[in-house]
C-alpha cells in the first residue's frame, strides 16, 4: 500500500502553507524606495532545493526546520544579497531590501559583440534616471480624450435578383430617399466609433480612479475596440513589467528597465536634429522571443536622456484576440525633468474568414497637475465611474473636444450616423428591422428556432426548432419537446429571462415539463430572484463521467418547485440561496428502448417515493475586488486575491412532509495568477463532509467524479485518472494545480514561436479516509489556440500519470476543447 506521506507531499507542493514540524519564515522583498519587488527568489545557500519565490506584492514564505541558515535573495536587475537567519520555535518575520544593479555591472554584461554599441549606451543612461523621469512615480491628475474607431471589411456574396421592394416602407409607401438611406446604412455598418472624455486621478502605487465625464458609442455594442477605459491596462514602459491581462497572456518586459537591458538588444539607427536638440532613434530587438515580446524604436533626447517617443510592436504569439498590436507614445518634458505622456496611438486588428477588422485607439492627455489634493478615502476598489450624464452630452460638447482629431471618413460617419439617428428611432424603421428579424424561414423552423423581437418594448421570444423539438436519445425513450423562451430588458438594466418546455414520451406516453424564470432587480449588486417548477427526470450523480451519467440507475423522476436569490452583500462578498421542495420517484416500471445488446445499460434504482425539502447557501468572498461603476450596473475587473467560498446544505425533515435530514458543509479556495513572464498558474483546494446523515438519500449524496475516457475534463474541478465514483460522507481533502507556460518554455526551442504551441503542466491529489483512498496524478500537455468563427478555440493534447494506493501506476492520453470567454477574456482553466 502506498504511503499516505506521499499524498501529503503532493498536497503540500500545491499549497505551500501546509507544513509539519517546520517553522514559518515570512516577509517582504522591496527596493531601496520600499516598493515591493515581485517574484524575487529566496533560497538557502548551499541548499538550493530550499527555495521560494515572492508573489506579486513581494511577499514570501518559507518553511524551515529550526537551525541557522544563510539566505540568498536575488532578482533580475538588482544586486544579490546574503543574509544570516536563525529559525527557532516561533514564526520569524524578516524583510529584505535589494538595490538596483549598478549601471556599471549591467554595462559589463556580455552582449555577444566586441563592437561598440552606442544604442545600448544611450539606453543605459536612460535607465539611470528612469525613476526620476517616470511620471507615475508622482501623484497627479490628468484630463484625457479617447477616440477608438473600427473599420470593418466584409466579403459578402452578391445578392442576385435584388427586389425593388427594399425601397418601400412597411406600409407599402414608396420612399424616394430609400437609395440614399441604404448607402448611409452601408457606411454605418462598416464602422464603429467610441469617444470618451475623462479625468484620471493617480495617487501613487495602485491608487487609481478614472472619472468618465462623457461617453458616446456609435455602432454595435459588441465590437473589437480596445482601451476605451484607462483602468484595465496601463502602458507604462517605465516599469519592469507591464501587466496587460485583457490583451496579452503574459506580462510584457519593458525595454526601459534594468532587466530590459539584459533582455533586449539596442541598435542606434539614426541621429537627427529637431527643435534644436539631437534625437537618437534606437532599434529594439528581443534577445529571446520566448520571454520578450516587443520590437520597434525608442527616440531619446541626447544629453538629457529623456524619452521623446516610443514605437513598439507586440509579437503575435501571446495576444489574446488580435492578430497584431502596436503602440506609439509621444512625450512632453516640462522642466526637462519628466517624460509626460501627451499622446498615445494604438493600432490593432483581427481577420476572420469573411471579415477584417482594423482598429485605432487614439488618446490625448492634457492639463497635468502634479500637486493634487485628494480627499480621504478617495481611492478604493472603484477604479472608474461613469455617471448617467456622461451619456447625454450633445454634439457641441464633442466638437470642442475633437478639433483636428477626426479623419475625413470618421467625420462623414458621424454626420451620417447623426442624420439617420432620428430615422432609426422611428417606429416605422424599428418595425421594418423587426420584420426582417422576425421573418420565418425554413432554416429557422428546422434548426435555429423561430424568433420574434420587439425593439420598442425590448422584448424577444423564441420557439424551439424541430431539431430541438425531437429528442431521439433520451432516458425512457424518444420524446417530443416544444420549448419557449422569453426575455425583456428595461433601460435601467433590469431584465426578465425565462425558458419553459413541455415534453411527451413516445415510449411511455408520460408528460413532463418545466418553467424557469429569473428577474434581475438590482443590476449593480447582481440581485436576482429565480423561480422554477418542474415535473421531469433528474439524476443522482449530476457530475459524473460521460460513460456513467446516462446509466438508468442514475435517473429518477421528480416534481419540484425551487425559489432562489443571489445578491452581492458587500464588494466581493456574494450570497446565493435556494429553497426547494420536491417529490422523488423511482423509474421502476418505465419502458426503455431495447438496445442493451448494442449499448449495455442497467436497471433503474428502486426506492419508495419520498419528499425532500432542501435549503442551500453559498457564501463567496474575493478580497479587494476591483470594479467599474456604470449608471445602472457594475463591471468587475478581478482581484489579485484568491476567492474563498463556503457551501452549506440542509435537508429539513417533517416540514411539508419532508423525509430528508442531513447537513453538509464544503469549503474551498481558488485563484488564477501570473508568475512573471513564465506563465499563468491556477489552483483549487477544497474539503467537505456531512455533519449529519440521519436521513441521507442517494440524490443528496456527494460524489468524487470518475474520470472520462479520452476527454480531458476541467483539471481544477476533476481528475483525469480516477477510475471510481466515490460517495464520501466523511471529511476529504482535494487539491488541483495547473500552469500554462504561454510559450515561455517552448518558445526557447528554435522555430517553436511560430507554431504558437504552449506547454501546460499540473498535478492533483485526493484523500478520502473513509475508503482509505489516495489518488495523485501529474499531467503535461501541449495546447494551441485557433480562430473559430469569431471566437478563440483552444485544443489540447495531454498525457496523465496516475497513481494511488488503490491502483497501479498508469498513463492515459486525453484531448480537450475550450472556448475563450469574450467578456472575461479567460479560459475555463
Amino acid at each position: 500500500m502506498k504511503s499516505l506521506l506521499f499524498l501529503i507531499l503532493v498536497i503540500a507542493s500545491l499549497t505551500p502553507s501546509l507544513s509539519f514540524a517546520q517553522q514559518l519564515l515570512e516577509g517582504t522583498i522591496s527596493d531601496e524606495n520600499g516598493t515591493p519587488i515581485p517574484y524575487a527568489k529566496i533560497y538557502v545557500k548551499n541548499s538550493a532545493e530550499l527555495r521560494t519565490i515572492a508573489d506579486l506584492q513581494g511577499y514570501y514564505e518559507m518553511r524551515l526546520y529550526q537551525g541557522e541558515y544563510f539566505l540568498v535573495i536575488t532578482s533580475m536587475g538588482y544586486q544579490n544579497i546574503e543574509a544570516y537567519i536563525t529559525i527557532e520555535e516561533n514564526t520569524v518575520q524578516k524583510n529584505y531590501q535589494l538595490y538596483p544593479t549598478s549601471i556599471q555591472e549591467i554595462e559589463n554584461v556580455d552582449v555577444s559583440t566586441k563592437k561598440t554599441n552606442p544604442g545600448r549606451d544611450i539606453m543605459l543612461e536612460v535607465v539611470k534616471i528612469r525613476d526620476q523621469i517616470n511620471p507615475w512615480n508622482y501623484p497627479h491628475t490628468v484630463s484625457g480624450y479617447t477616440k477608438a474607431s473600427e473599420k470593418i471589411d466584409r466579403k459578402e456574396k452578391e445578392k442576385k435578383n435584388q427586389k425593388d421592394s427594399e425601397k418601400i416602407d412597411p406600409k407599402g409607401i414608396e420612399d424616394p430617399f430609400a437609395e440614399k438611406r441604404k448607402e448611409d446604412e452601408n457606411l454605418t455598418n462598416k464602422m464603429n466609433l467610441v469617444e470618451v472624455d475623462f479625468t484620471r486621478h493617480y495617487g501613487g502605487g495602485n491608487k487609481v480612479k478614472e472619472i468618465r465625464n462623457a461617453y458616446d458609442a456609435r455602432g454595435i455594442k459588441r465590437n473589437n475596440l480596445y482601451y476605451t477605459t484607462t483602468v484595465k491596462s496601463n502602458f507604462n514602459f517605465f516599469k519592469n513589467l507591464l501587466h496587460l491581462n485583457d490583451l496579452h497572456q503574459t506580462p510584457v518586459s519593458s525595454p526601459i528597465s534594468g532587466p530590459g537591458i539584459l533582455s533586449y538588444k539596442y541598435r542606434l539607427v539614426e541621429q537627427y536634429k529637431e527643435g534644436g536638440r539631437y534625437i537618437s532613434k534606437i532599434k529594439i530587438i528581443p534577445r529571446n522571443i520566448a520571454t520578450t515580446t516587443l520590437k520597434g524604436y525608442i527616440y531619446v533626447i541626447d544629453t538629457l536622456w529623456l524619452v521623446q517617443k516610443l514605437e513598439l510592436t507586440m509579437e503575435k504569439g501571446n495576444l489574446l484576440i488580435y492578430d497584431y498590436f502596436s503602440i506609439v507614445q509621444e512625450f512632453d518634458h516640462p522642466g526637462d525633468s519628466l517624460c509626460v505622456l501627451k499622446r498615445q496611438t494604438l493600432n490593432y486588428g483581427v481577420k476572420y474568414k469573411n471579415e477584417t477588422s482594423t482598429c485605432t485607439t487614439f488618446t490625448e492627455y492634457t492639463e497635468y497637475n502634479f500637486t493634487p489634493n485628494f480627499p480621504n478615502r478617495f481611492f478604493n476598489n472603484e477604479l472608474s465611474v461613469t455617471e448617467k450624464e456622461a451619456y447625454e452630452k450633445d454634439s457641441i460638447f464633442w466638437q470642442d473636444k475633437r478639433v483636428g482629431i477626426l479623419t475625413p471618413e470618421e467625420r462623414e460617419y458621424i454626420g451620417v450616423n447623426d442624420s439617420i439617428k432620428d430615422y432609426r428611432n422611428r417606429k416605422e424603421y424599428l418595425d421594418s428591422i423587426d420584420a426582417s428579424f422576425n421573418k420565418v424561414t425554413a432554416l429557422k423552423i428546422l434548426w435555429w428556432g423561430v424568433d420574434h423581437r420587439n425593439r420598442a418594448k425590448k422584448t424577444q421570444w423564441t420557439i424551439n426548432s424541430l431539431a430541438a423539438f425531437i429528442r431521439p436519445i433520451m432516458i425512457a425513450g424518444p420524446r417530443l419537446a416544444p420549448g419557449f423562451s422569453y426575455f425583456k430588458k428595461w433601460e435601467n438594466e433590469r431584465f426578465i429571462d425565462s425558458y419553459s418546455e413541455f415534453s411527451i414520451g413516445l415510449l411511455n406516453g408520460d408528460p413532463k415539463g418545466f418553467t424557469d424564470w429569473s428577474y434581475r432587480y438590482s443590476p449593480f449588486h447582481f440581485g436576482t430572484l429565480q423561480g422554477n417548477f418542474s415535473h421531469s427526470f433528474d439524476v443522482i450523480r449530476g457530475y459524473d463521467a460521460i460513460t456513467q451519467i446516462y446509466r438508468r440507475d442514475n435517473f429518477i423522476e421528480t416534481t419540484e418547485i425551487t425559489l432562489g436569490h443571489s445578491y452581492e452583500l458587500l464588494n466581493g462578498l456574494y450570497l446565493d440561496t435556494d429553497l426547494s421542495m420536491s417529490e422523488r420517484r423511482s423509474l421502476d416500471g418505465y419502458n426503455f428502448l431495447d438496445i442493451d445488446d448494442a449499448f449495455p445499460n442497467n436497471d433503474p434504482t428502486k426506492f419508495d417515493t419520498y419528499q425532500a425539502l432542501i435549503f442551500d447557501a453559498t457564501l463567496s468572498y474575493t478580497p479587494n475586488q476591483k470594479y467599474m461603476k456604470e449608471p445602472n450596473r457594475k463591471v468587475l475587473l478581478g482581484s489579485r486575491w484568491p476567492t474563498f467560498y463556503l457551501y452549506y446544505e440542509k435537508g429539513i425533515q417533517t416540514v411539508f412532509g419532508s423525509d430528508v435530514n442531513h447537513d453538509y458543509l464544503l469549503g474551498g479556495v481558488m485563484q488564477t495568477f501570473k508568475i512573471g513572464t513564465i506563465g499563468t498558474s491556477s489552483y483549487h483546494i477544497k474539503s467537505g463532509k456531512f455533519l449529519n446523515t440521519k436521513s441521507l438519500k442517494d440524490a443528496d449524496q456527494k460524489f468524487h467524479r470518475r474520470s472520462d475516457p479520452i476527454w480531458f475534463s476541467n483539471p481544477l474541478n476533476s481528475f483525469q485518472g480516477l477510475d471510481s465514483t466515490l460517495p464520501s460522507e466523511k471529511i476529504y481533502l482535494e487539491g488541483h494545480f495547473v500552469h500554462h507556460d504561454n510559450g515561455a518554455i517552448l518558445n526557447k526551442i528554435p522555430f517553436m514561436k511560430k507554431t504558437r504551441i504552449g506547454l501546460v503542466i499540473g498535478a492533483g491529489a485526493l484523500y478520502v479516509p473513509e475508503f482509505n483512498w489516495e489518488h495523485y496524478e501529474l499531467l503535461a500537455g501541449l495546447e494551441r489556440n485557433f480562430k473559430f468563427s469569431k471566437r478563440r478555440l483552444r485544443i489540447g493534447v495531454y498525457g496523465v500519470l496516475s497513481d494511488g494506493n488503490q491502483i497501479s501506476p498508469n498513463v492515459s492520453w486525453k484531448i480537450s476543447f475550450a472556448i475563450l470567454d469574450n467578456r472575461s477574456l479567460k479560459w475555463n482553466f
